[in-house]
């Protein structure tokens, strides 16, 4: 998905962006970078690839290099960031956490308009730079802003670095967070509240839908201010988020409890302990085995010292490996045992598969799988979840396609009380053999996570979100 983190401050702000940024790792990433204003110097900026390594280590021998009281850095699941531009609304940097999914066209009225681009990544259009071109076209960075609103499909948060501070500006329906933190004498602004605690910074705003700021050491001035409607993506709380951070002032590991125990509240099945699958599982398996009063234990260990987070790499057989690696069984919890795991989501079923050979190899007698969201039916639109070069990628699809072997009207099958709903769970369960499988109900979700359902992005389960 992709994640900022800024500083403007009073004093020199190097660490706490070093730090702050790092904080976003979890989001997934190819690549991150760093910019500052360093006195008498102006804008200064690195970028690495991050496919082979991590970010603390890509750039903690280049702080010394850096100097400055303002700041931000990016970790980008995409394109080379920050953008460095200079135009008629004078020099800065620019980071987003975006997907472009019109940037073809987008491409092409710029090129037709006689400008030109100048940062790619693997032969593509940076949609970075993209977003800075639209922001050009107008008179001020707030026009240029509402620019880019009016003209992407999908979604865009940012953060553009200037002399005067750092304007930040929320996505137009919200999907993705942007919060703001303050200390003495410093303000921050992160995609991620998890940024905060560890950089001294406390959680002071959540920008709005839409909304614009420009943040100084000194504080924040609203720009713009938010829109009425909001989409903001409900994969944060099951899956993207760190636990610790909040989003619309709702906390991810407390809502992951929630969503255990709503899964524990609808199933009937008795095991010897309930376990989740490492990371993002943890807390749905916490509140599931809370609410059914049975033990929690740890069947696998994600083995951290050497293995990223399955996403990371670009190519799938290589995250399949990594993914598989990561995790190793614990014969001695699993060995004739009936077990219940919990996890954040099912999209292709490649992993999971893996998961129930292991448990099966090391004599699991019993495999039952809860997953904290429903069905996934629908490619993502609007991030980078779940895209796929077709939707009969993801498990359910597939499923569909195996009973009916032809396309049709997918309403019911996000239907959890319809006939045809219960025939693809058993399908899916019967490919990953699985003893029983249960998705949470949209409707128990949206409860768990606290917002209304209009205020929420679904649409990988339901189709029901829009630009």
């Amino acid at each position: 998905m992709s994640g900022f983190f800024g500083v403007v401050s009073k004093k020199e702000c190097i660490n706490e962006v070093f730090y702050g940024t790092d904080y976003h790792s979890h989001l997934g990433t190819k690549r991150a970078g760093m910019v500052f204003i360093v006195p008498e110097k102006g804008f200064r900026r690195s970028i690495h690839t991050l496919e082979n390594s991590y970010f603390r280590s890509k750039f903690e021998d280049e702080l010394k290099n850096f100097s400055g009281n303002s700041g931000m850095g990016v970790i980008s699941d995409t394109d080379p960031q920050p953008i460095l531009f200079n135009s008629h609304l004078g020099r800065f940097a620019i980071v987003t956490v975006s997907r472009l999914v019109n940037i073809a066209e987008l491409e092409r009225k710029i090129l037709d308009q006689k400008k030109h681009f100048t940062e790619n990544f693997e032969g593509n259009i940076n949609p970075t730079e993209v977003i800075a071109n639209l922001i050009c076209e107008k008179e001020t960075f707030i026009a240029g802003i509402e620019n880019v609103f009016e003209n992407i499909k999908g979604s865009c948060s940012l953060l553009v670095l200037t002399e005067e501070g750092i304007i930040a500006a929320r996505d137009k329906l919200g999907r993705t967070p942007v919060v703001i933190g303050k200390k003495l004498g410093a303000y921050a602004v992160a995609s991620e509240s998890c940024s905060f605690p560890n950089t001294g910074f406390e959680l002071e705003y959540y920008l709005g839908p839409g909304e614009i700021v420009n943040i100084t050491a000194d504080g924040y001035t609203q720009l713009k201010k938010p829109g009425d409607k909001m989409q903001i993506c409900a994969f944060l709380w099951v899956y993207y988020g760190y636990p610790p951070s909040y989003y619309e002032g709702i906390n991810v590991d407390e809502c992951r409890y929630r969503c255990g125990a709503a899964l524990a509240c609808r199933d009937k099945v008795e095991a010897d302990f309930v376990c989740g699958i490492p990371d993002s599982g943890v807390g749905h398996a916490i509140g599931y085995g809370n609410e059914k009063k049975i033990p929690n234990k740890r069947p696998y260990s994600k083995y951290t010292a050497t293995w990223p987070r399955s996403f990371l790499p670009s190519v799938q057989e290589q995250r399949d490996l990594v993914a598989r690696m990561k995790l190793i069984p614990n014969k001695a919890v699993i060995e004739g045992k009936k077990m219940i795991f919990l996890d954040d989501s099912i999209v292709r079923g490649t992993q999971l598969k893996d998961n129930t050979n292991d448990m099966r190899k090391c004599g699991a007698t019993e495999i039952h799988m809860r997953i904290a969201c429903p069905p996934l039916l629908y490619s993502c639109e609007f991030l980078n979840f779940t895209q796929s070069r077709s939707p009969f990628e993801l498990a359910a699809r597939r499923a569909i396609q195996e009973l009916n072997g032809t396309e049709e009207d997918l309403g019911e099958y996000s239907d959890p009380d319809s006939e045809k709903y219960k025939k693809m769970v058993a399908k899916i369960a019967e490919k990953l053999d699985l003893d029983s499988l249960l998705y949470q109900r949209l409707d128990d979700l949206v409860e768990a996570i606290g917002l209304p359902k209009e205020r929420l992005c679904t649409h990988c389960w339901d189709g029901s979100s829009y630009f």
